[in-house]
């Protein structure tokens, strides 16, 4: 079996992993702490306790920097279990939005890129894409599988369904910054299930979750 033994040419510059994380997330604190427009390299080379040269040899400006690690992090796809019914699936994904609205860099950083993206399109066509590729992958498992168990009917808008789900919790948290009372995510799930019609399980889908046997994530 023959071996590769290629070598790195020399003189090649070669992006060392643990770099680019502490770059990452300098970064993110970054944002949080000042927002995108008092955002500089120095500040961000400084507090990752890199020069500015790592950053440039990444990321050829601070706009281009920023893209691809907000990129990253909207992009991410959500754990989501199947809990056997829609109202259960429901309430699993608002409180995994609610934890990462009211974390401590996020809750700082959304409303500061949003400001942002309605003066400088690249960052608007960023955030509308990532967040549109995981409003489908939310939707596809969510609706899809309560389609699957009979709970809604062939047909339902997943798209039409997210902006249903996440909407009020992010107007709640991000716009309007109201905590939220012990019941307020059961009682909203059980609203969303109604709005969006949902019945019984009685499709192959149903599992015993359906029954009762699932548990829903404690919020920290």
């Amino acid at each position: 079996m023959a071996t590769d033994n290629r070598r790195v040419p020399a003189g090649a510059a070669v992006l060392r992993g643990e770099i680019t994380d502490a770059i990452r997330q300098a970064v993110m604190q970054e944002l949080a702490a000042v927002g995108y427009g008092r955002l500089s390299i120095e500040a961000v080379a400084r507090r990752a306790g890199v020069g500015k040269t790592a950053i440039y040899r990444r990321w050829s400006s601070k706009l281009e920097m920023v893209l691809e690690i907000v990129s990253r992090v909207a992009g991410q796809s959500l754990p989501l279990p199947d809990t056997g019914t829609l109202q259960g699936d429901l309430e699993i994904l608002l409180r995994i939005v609610a934890r990462a609205l009211r974390h401590p860099l996020a809750s700082q950083i959304i409303p500061d890129l949003l400001a942002e993206a309605a003066r400088n399109p690249r960052i608007a066509q960023t955030l509308q894409e990532s967040l549109r590729v995981n409003q489908r992958d939310v939707g596809n498992q969510v609706i899809g599988r309560a389609v699957d168990r009979g709970e809604l009917p062939p047909g339902t808008d997943p798209d039409a369904a997210v902006d249903l789900i996440v909407g009020p919790i992010y107007w709640r948290l991000a716009v309007a910054r109201t905590p939220l009372p012990d019941d307020h995510l059961p009682r909203m799930a059980a609203s969303v299930a109604s709005a969006l019609g949902a019945g019984p399980p009685t499709g192959p889908g149903r599992s015993a979750a359906a029954d009762g046997a699932a548990t829903l994530p404690t919020p920290r």
